[in-house]
């Protein structure tokens, strides 16, 4: 019995005692029963579920509605630790930023090469997921009644990128992982001006956008993290002894930087600045971190490659922190909207899917491995970029109600349509063996 068997049945024990507790505890309406049961029912159930092969593929989403079913169940109680709130701005955009870096590890110059062999396939992914989920987004909200900042999130997701679970269903689902690679890392960087833009064109008239602000917010907790994983693979793969040593003086100056700001630097130079000089500044201050970062990291790495391992896993861990906390933050309002809400996200989740595939299959004639690829890169965002921002504004509990509703129901909605088509692929492939094979035994030409 290997470790990870040991695991698996451990937590289906857990779930199956939690499960009880739950039944138990609803029966006598006694809640320090049923929560606690039925976060052990959830959680454990996401740990045991790695015992079945036909739901490995599904544990990442089962961790995310544990994640979602313990804010609702515990709200603040999970979010707020001997009176911190670890919702905090600071905190999320430590988070988010890692959880970008951790993404970004998984994108090369090479994918970025990659571009170039297929322009037109990549273009349209990145066409597609800017259009159709922004303006999907924006007639949902006209069609239901949502109040204004829970609306704003709505056109928020819609106009982020494509997140990290999009490659994995495309894995899944055989179809074009190399387009799908290239179009993340290019809706990615496009975001930085693409997701403001629309979310100032399409939300302004709701709340107060500043763009300019916003576009800021974006280069912090997306461009500068990927940046830095790209240099980690310059560094890694492409940098001369000189290159190297250039990246190396860089880091030195931005250090002495960074250790002038904390000495008193910033009340010198920038206490009675403008607030937009004030705002480039920390943009500043976090590029210089950035590349710093970079260069520690490929430290880390070159001692380990075991450390590249982890990455992923922060990803998620990364992900199922926002999911958490924006539902926690926000269950009130989200117990006022909340099968609205699902409801809504489910259409917007779906209409990606559909639209996207339908798209790039019938009206730019893409194969069909390449047109899912782009329906997956559609229908799926960047939920934890969308939490960031909503923290940025000051506005978790509302703005970020949207990704943490959709992060779930896309999760599970494309696992179910990426092992769909898997398992269509396989059925088309024992069909067309068998024909052969009949073929063959009455000796007549393939």
């Amino acid at each position: 019995m290997t470790i990870y068997s040991v695991i698996h049945k451990t937590g289906l024990g857990i779930s199956s005692l939690g499960g009880a507790l739950a039944l138990v505890g609803a029966m006598v309406q006694t809640p320090a029963i049923w929560q606690p049961g039925l976060v052990m029912l959830s959680a454990g159930f996401a740990v045991g579920a790695g015992y079945w092969q036909a739901l490995r593929s599904y544990q990442f989403t089962l961790w995310i509605i544990a994640g979602f079913v313990a804010a609702m169940t515990y709200a603040s109680g999970l979010i707020i630790w001997g009176g911190f709130n670890i919702t905090h701005k600071w905190i999320v955009f430590l988070v988010i930023q890692l959880t970008m870096f951790s993404m970004g590890t998984k994108l090369t110059i090479q994918d970025f090469i990659g571009v170039a062999r297929m322009p037109w396939a990549v273009f349209i992914g990145t066409f597609c997921h800017f259009v159709i989920m922004p303006l999907l987004g924006f007639s949902i909200t006209l069609l239901f009644n949502f109040p204004p900042e829970v609306a704003v999130g709505i056109l928020l997701i819609g106009a982020c990128p494509s997140g990290l679970s999009s490659t994995v269903m495309v894995y899944i689902a055989n179809a074009n992982l190399a387009l799908a690679v290239s179009i993340a890392a290019v809706s990615t960087l496009a975001a930085t001006f693409m997701t403001p833009l629309w979310v100032k064109l399409l939300a302004g008239s709701m709340i107060d956008i500043k763009l300019t602000a916003m576009v800021m917010d974006v280069v912090k907790i997306v461009l500068i993290p990927i940046g830095a994983a790209i240099l980690h693979d310059y560094l890694q793969s492409y940098a001369s002894l000189r290159g190297r040593r250039i990246v190396q003086g860089l880091a030195a100056i931005c250090a002495l930087w960074l250790i002038l700001m904390i000495a008193g630097g910033w009340d010198q130079l920038f206490a009675d600045a403008s607030a937009d000089s004030q705002m480039y500044a920390v943009v500043l201050n976090f590029a210089a971190g950035g590349i710093i970062w970079a260069l520690f990291y490929n430290w880390l790495h070159s001692r380990s490659a075991k450390v590249q391992i982890m990455m992923p896993t922060l990803s998620m861990m990364g992900i199922i922190f926002f999911t958490t906390t924006a539902a926690a933050a926000g269950r009130d309002n989200l117990l006022q909207v909340g099968f609205l809400l699902c409801f809504a996200m489910l259409l917007h989740n779906l209409g990606g899917f559909l639209i996207g595939y339908l798209m790039s299959r019938w009206l730019f004639r893409m194969d069909v491995q390449s047109a899912r690829t782009v329906a997956f890169e559609v229908g799926l965002q960047n939920g934890g970029m969308a939490s960031g921002l909503a923290a940025a504004m000051g506005k978790l509990a509302t703005v970020g109600l949207a990704s943490a509703v959709m992060t779930p129901l896309g999760n599970v909605s494309g696992s179910l349509l990426a092992n769909y088509w898997r398992k269509k692929d396989a059925r088309l492939a024992v069909a067309a063996h068998t024909r052969s094979a009949e073929q063959l035994s009455k000796g007549s030409p393939l």
